[in-house]
């Protein structure tokens, strides 16, 4: 789910999630409203790897500068993987640390999950389907007036003006591993799993360092162009991360080995 602050989590028990009745709804967001920004505090966001890929490029930050300042690591319950969640800032009202009078200041590269409010979106990878499935639906939050405004939208034009193409395509793929019912291994090897799990989704850094100061190289089969993008260009590194995480985590023949099975015991155990 793209919008992850629902009642429970905002803290102040005023967002519902309703059905989006047809294909439209009236929104409109702008700095004279009297609700601006409102919608930027006590929220329990959770990042996806994409988001932190362009927030941290924003910033000019590497992952562990941008994961230590701006985020705090927690455990769902309903999940099995570890969630990253963007720390508000308590000193100034629990707000968002990127929200100023004026707005939001990495509003180019904001989260997804900001991009699409006021809707929200499902979407579940069921292992033995090919496509996933998705729903929309509207998150009404009783301090937002921005309902009242005359702007209707249907769901693809609000998705096309809030340049949510690329979002969702990287974080569909990511979902696909989030919501996969498929097995881990043995007890013992999951904590280690998980550990590739949180490194490869959330530190790009740290997962391109695994890449290419390990002997990763020696026992997997790239062509050497892939080789050279996945050591300039974060966006590849990113999209095999996942290619890599279904491999790793769930023995997914997704990589091509060099030499012996033995070595897929090796990382898939």
């Amino acid at each position: 789910m793209d919008r992850q602050n629902s009642v429970d989590e905002t803290g102040n028990g005023s967002a519902r999630f309703l059905p989006l009745k047809g294909n439209s709804f009236r929104f409109r967001c702008h700095r004279h409203i009297s609700c601006f920004t409102k919608c930027c505090a006590n929220l329990n966001l959770v990042l996806t790897p994409y988001d932190i890929l362009r927030v941290k490029g924003r910033l000019g930050m590497s992952s562990d500068e941008f994961l230590e300042r701006y985020t705090e690591t927690r455990i769902d319950p309903q999940s099995r993987f570890p969630k990253i969640v963007l720390k508000m800032d308590r000193d100034n009202g629990n707000t968002c640390p990127f929200v100023n009078p004026k707005g939001c200041t990495i509003y180019e590269d904001r989260p997804g999950a900001c991009r699409i409010y006021p809707l929200g979106r499902g979407v579940m990878k069921v292992d033995q389907e090919k496509e996933a499935r998705r729903r929309f639906f509207i998150v009404e939050e009783g301090h937002c007036l921005g309902f009242e405004e005359d702007k209707e939208w249907t769901v693809e034009e609000w998705m096309a003006d809030q340049g949510l193409a690329q979002y969702n395509a990287m974080n569909d793929r990511w979902s696909e591993i989030m919501t996969s019912s498929k097995r881990l291994g043995p007890e013992a090897h999951i904590p280690h799993k998980l550990q590739m799990f949180a490194m490869a989704s959330y530190n790009l850094d740290r997962f391109r360092e695994f890449l290419f100061k390990s002997r990763f190289f020696e026992l997997f089969e790239l062509p050497q162009n892939q080789k050279d993008r996945l050591e300039k260009d974060d966006l590849a590194l990113l999209e095999f991360s996942v290619e890599w995480l279904k491999f790793s985590l769930f023995g997914e023949k997704t990589i091509d080995l060099r030499k012996a099975l033995g070595h897929h015991k090796q990382y898939q155990s």
